[in-house]
């Protein structure tokens, strides 16, 4: 079913992102009001209108394209928390996040992307990361590589120093916080993400070296791991296995330009730990 949605039905996501993005987005970009957001857990978790109703409008979308798909969406599981157990049922399923980056989106900020992946029994077969303020559209597709703008993406290697991404200090524990501790190495230069999505996009444009990340909702990093690799770059956990999108993953992970970077940051972080 997935495959043969593939062949054909690629750029129909791409418009059904343009669209929610031309209408529910952009529209309200440097443009909120203060009753438009809104804290969820706490003052560094946003949500605002233009999250909720591109969430919406893609649902309707994308369910319509694939039908007998369902969608796993962060806003509506922040409302219903079971409705994340769709990843690892047996239906296709889109894994959205409408507004990625919305602390940036909140404060015009134009590093913000909309993410949609399409999944099966934990795998993810294809992925959309769209940056509607800095006009980028960036595909993947398993097995036939990672495209910007009809460009084709190769993450290559990195220099003596290696730039990684890594989880904001707002958002770890004092655990992880070691563990990521052990980037304060000698050849290498951590600094905290923006993002999620974008930090993938730039690793896969070989703009930045690799991600460690210590938390794993799916909506957050399905659609960057398959661009990461697609594009030639590797994923894994602490435990040296690969990220599953379903979870129970020993964390912190990294995604990375290359295996042998990956394999030395997840190094760092044990060490740290």
């Amino acid at each position: 079913m997935i495959e043969d949605f593939l062949e054909s039905g690629v750029p129909a996501v791409e418009e059904a992102l343009r669209k929610a993005a031309a209408t529910e987005v952009m529209p309200r970009f440097r443009q909120l009001t203060a009753e438009d957001v809104v804290q969820k857990s706490g003052p560094h978790d946003l949500v605002t209108v233009a999250d909720r109703l591109a969430e919406e409008q893609l649902t309707a979308a994308l369910t319509e394209l694939l039908p007998g798909s369902v969608v796993v969406g962060e806003e509506a599981v922040h409302a219903d928390p079971s409705r994340y157990e769709a990843i690892r049922g047996d239906a296709p399923v889109w894994i959205v996040d409408p507004v990625d980056g919305t602390r940036q989106f909140v404060h015009g900020d134009p590093g913000f992307c909309m993410l949609v992946a399409l999944a099966w029994r934990g795998e993810v077969h294809a992925s959309w990361t769209y940056a509607p303020a800095l006009d980028e559209m960036a595909v993947a597709v398993r097995g036939k590589g990672a495209w910007l703008d009809g460009r084709r993406l190769e993450a290559g290697t990195p220099g003596e120093v290696i730039e990684v991404a890594t989880s904001h200090p707002d958002f770890t524990t004092e655990d992880q916080k070691r563990a990521l501790g052990g980037l304060r190495a000698d050849g290498v230069a951590p600094r905290p993400c923006g993002s999620a999505g974008l930090e993938y996009l730039a690793i896969a444009k070989g703009e930045l070296d690799a991600i460690a990340f210590s938390w794993e909702l799916a909506w957050d990093h399905a659609a960057g791991l398959l661009l990461v690799a697609e594009a030639g770059g590797s994923d894994l956990t602490v435990a040296g296995q690969p990220f599953r999108i379903a979870g129970g993953n020993a964390l912190p992970f990294t995604a990375a330009r290359d295996a042998a970077t990956a394999d030395r940051v997840v190094a760092l972080l044990s060490a740290g730990a």
